[in-house]
C-alpha cells in the first residue's frame, strides 16, 4: 500500500517490488531492483526515508524516519524480519539479522553485521566490518559491543547519549518521575496528522 502523508508519497525506481500488504508512507525513495515485503511498514512521518538499490527488506520491518534524523539504507542491504529502524544510516552491504534494533541517529558501518536480536543503540557508530552478537548492545561512538547482562556497562555509556533530549528534545526528568505526561500528548498529535493520507494505489 503506497500512501501520500503530509503531501508526499513515495517514490519506487525500477523494478521495486512491495508486497500487497507491505505500508510505504510518506517521502519514502526505494531504489532500483529492491523488495519490501509482506507486512513491512516504511512510514516517513517524521523524516524522509532513503532506501538503496537492491535491498530487501523482509517480513514484518519496521523503519521509520524521525525528526531531524532520516532513515537511510545503502546499496544491497538486507533489513530482516521484525528488524527495527529509526532515525539511523545502514552503510551498504550491511545485514541485519531478525529482530535487530538501530536506533536515532545511530550509523552501522558499511558490511556490518547485526545477529538476532542485536540493538545499535542511538547516537552510536558501528564501525565498517564490525559484527554485534546474537542479542548483544552495540553502544556509543565508536562503539562498545557488550552482552545484555552488562545492563549496568551499557547504561554508563547509554546514559549520556540522553535518550529523551535525542528522540524527544526533552531533558531527563528528576528521579521518580515521567517524561510521558510531556511527551505523548505532543507525539499523539503529530500521529493524528495521518487522518489526512492518501491512498495512492
Amino acid at each position: 500500500m503506497l500512501i501520500e502523508h503530509r503531501g508526499a508519497g513515495p517514490t519506487l525506481a525500477k523494478d521495486v517490488y512491495i508486497a500487497p500488504n507491505a505500508v510505504v508512507s510518506g517521502d519514502v525513495e526505494i531504489g532500483e531492483g529492491s523488495c519490501v515485503l509482506f507486512g513491512a511498514v516504511l512510514s516517513a512521518e517524521g523524516g524522509p526515508i532513503r532506501i538503496g538499490r537492491d535491498c530487501v527488506i523482509m517480513e514484518n520491518a519496521v523503519l521509520r524516519g524521525a525528526p531531524e534524523a532520516p532513515l537511510t539504507v545503502g546499496d544491497n542491504v538486507l533489513v530482516g524480519p521484525r528488524a527495527y529502524l529509526t532515525g539511523c544510516t545502514v552503510e551498504a552491504e550491511a545485514f541485519l539479522a531478525t529482530g535487530a534494533c538501530v536506533f536515532n541517529r545511530a550509523v552501522v558501518g558499511r558490511r556490518a553485521e547485526v545477529r538476532i536480536n542485536g540493538t545499535v543503540h542511538l547516537r552510536t557508530r558501528l564501525a565498517a566490518d564490525a559484527t554485534v552478537p546474537i542479542g548483544w548492545v552495540a553502544v556509543g561512538d565508536p562503539a562498545r559491543i557488550l552482552p545484555p547482562e552488562k545492563h549496568e556497562e551499557i547504561w554508563s555509556v547509554q546514559k549520556p547519549l540522553d535518550f529523551p533530549r535525542t528522540v524527544f528534545g526533552i531533558d531527563r526528568p528528576p528521579e521518580g518521575q515521567s517524561i510521558m505526561p510531556t511527551v505523548m500528548p505532543r507525539y499523539t498529535r503529530a500521529l493524528r496528522r495521518h487522518l489526512e493520507d492518501r491512498r495512492l494505489d
